[in-house]
């Protein structure tokens, strides 16, 4: 920047969690064509071509210094004499636009450009927003259309205006129909084959019944099979069928629990409407055999998030000095999901210890030998220039990269540029557990509705009626939980998993409420890390003369 006195600002190489280049490091002015053709694809369909690709530049070289238009608002190295005369960033924009708007007031004060890639930062993109979700295509959008009025002629901007809300509902439909498909498809697809399979052998077992002297009402297909499908897959949700990770565990037993439910409910019945045992017994074996068959066919795609746990354990190789992997170990040992530690390795050779089985510069070879999937930073020990430097030297072995900060309970990385970022956490497993997030909203609700049908007699003991009725409605909606974390002023949550706001704390199953903020904070911390739906119910019933505050 020194020598280069045209240059009003600079962006540098950004790498993302697995060391890939992102094109958006050198980024082109959206006009309303270079916007058209990233809209529809083109700039996917030619990511080389000068016309198509312009929205990233695709024709210019990574690894050279090129002038270009755009600064991604991640890395924005900016002279302040430029921003003397541009101004700072418009607030106009919510998230998303204003690097492009100020990137463009720079070049219209007369000054240039660069993207600089003898530099690289690992960006984590997708942090502030998930992509793909209707709020990212929302704001992103949106602010382009800003952009365009603000900059563009009158034409031009009603045309890009045109262009961008096309845009909108066209990327609002895919996003809509993507997390429909994603969903929504499994479970479908079992209650569809399940009917299916039911609709095939009931008439076989009718026959045999009946002797061909009679057949099952038509409620029976019409109302009783679905039925009993709906009570099976709700078992197999509340049991994390379908959640990302498939387990056949998970299956078997929801599927029990749907039969077991189906049976006491079966034996409560009328005698007209008991229509048979044994069609419910083996339709729940068919059941589990074709939630299973159909989990075989989604797994291989890669469109669908579900997927067999992997026949072996992740292989991770964790790079640092003794202090630092002892205390990234105790991290991993009390993380979801506990990966293989395979060997350390030491920043230099001058570090290296009996503990280390090699050195940073022949992790290329100890990758290759011991098959390692990921490798995990100790960023106290080793620079951040080196971590980048080994991930790009690296990344041909299609490794996955998270860095542990010193004194953090988190080590963290996104290997994808579409994903929000995974990692290993420490204490917090419980109440981040998908089934337990599940488990927490369930307990929410059936509380608010019991509290809500049970409010006229309730509000014969509570002072604030209203306050009573207004938390219960929140709670239900999901603008509040029944249960969160003390929030005293002088206690620090900010390390605790978010929840939401609570009526009640762990602390109103307790008598004494003078309490130190050491013992405060110690309580949200257990109540994180210890998480079970039947401490909410605990402190619900302790606390219960509290729920109208």
């Amino acid at each position: 920047m020194e020598n280069t006195p045209v240059a009003g600002g600079l962006t540098v190489r950004m790498i993302d969690g697995k060391g890939n280049f992102l094109p958006e490091s050198k980024r082109a002015l959206p006009t309303p064509m270079v916007a058209f053709y990233k809209i529809f694809g083109l700039t996917r369909l030619f990511p080389k071509s000068k016309k198509f690709a312009r929205y990233y530049l695709g024709h210019l070289n990574e690894d050279k210094i090129n002038e270009i238009e755009i600064l991604p608002g991640a890395f924005m190295f900016l002279r302040k004499d430029t921003l003397n005369k541009t101004g700072s960033l418009d607030e106009a924009y919510f998230m998303y636009g204003e690097d492009i708007d100020l990137s463009y007031r720079v070049i219209k004060a007369g000054y240039k450009n660069y993207y600089y890639p003898e530099t690289t930062i690992i960006h984590y993109k997708g942090e502030s927003t998930k992509k793909g979700s209707l709020n990212y295509v929302y704001v992103f959008y949106r602010a382009m259309i800003i952009f365009a009025q603000k900059h563009f002629s009158n034409k031009n901007a009603k045309a890009f205006s045109i262009l961008i809300n096309t845009a909108i509902y066209f990327r609002a439909f895919l996003a809509v129909l993507s997390r429909f498909l994603k969903n929504a498809f499994l479970p479908v697809l079992d209650f569809s084959l399940i009917f299916i399979t039911y609709y095939l052998i009931e008439p076989f077992w009718e026959n045999y019944k009946f002797h061909g002297n009679g057949q099952y009402p038509e409620e029976f297909m019409k109302y009783a099979v679905p039925s009993y499908i709906a009570l099976w897959l709700i078992g197999i949700w509340f049991n994390n069928g379908y959640s990302k990770q498939i387990k056949i565990l998970n299956l078997l037993k929801g599927i029990g629990i749907g039969t077991f439910i189906i049976l006491a409910i079966y034996a409560l019945l009328p005698e007209s409407f008991r229509f048979s045992r044994v069609l419910i017994i083996s339709g729940a074996f068919f059941s589990f055999i074709l939630s299973y068959l159909n989990r075989l066919i989604v797994h291989p795609i890669k469109f669908f998030p579900q997927k067999f746990k992997p026949n072996r354990k992740l292989r991770i190789i964790i790079i640092g000095l003794q202090e630092e992997i002892k205390r990234i170990e105790d991290i991993i040992a009390d993380a979801e999901f506990k990966p293989l530690i395979i060997g350390k390795v030491a920043p230099t050779e001058e570090l290296k210890k009996d503990y280390h089985i090699g050195t940073v510069n022949q992790l290329d070879e100890i990758v290759k030998i011991h098959k390692i999937d990921e490798l995990v930073f100790c960023a106290k020990d080793i620079p951040s220039n080196h971590i980048i430097s080994t991930m790009l030297s690296l990344s041909s072995l299609n490794l996955d990269y998270k860095i542990a900060q010193p004194d953090t309970l988190s080590i963290i990385g996104s290997n994808s540029i579409e994903t929000v970022g995974e990692l290993y956490t420490i204490e917090f497993n419980s109440i981040t557990n998908t089934k337990n997030i599940r488990n927490k909203r369930f307990f929410d609700i059936i509380a608010s509705l019991l509290i809500l049908i049970l409010s006229p007699l309730l509000l014969l003991f509570f002072k604030i009626p209203f306050k009573l009725i207004n938390n219960s409605v929140h709670v239900l909606l999901g603008f509040k939980t029944w249960i969160g974390y003390n929030v005293k002023s002088e206690v620090n949550i900010e390390n605790l998993p978010v929840i939401k706001k609570g009526i009640l704390t762990p602390l109103d199953a307790r008598s004494k409420k003078e309490l130190s903020n050491s013992f405060v904070q110690n309580s949200n911390l257990a109540y994180a890390k210890n998480y079970i739906v039947w401490n909410d119910l605990k402190i619900l019933l302790k606390g219960f003369k509290q729920i109208g505050r």
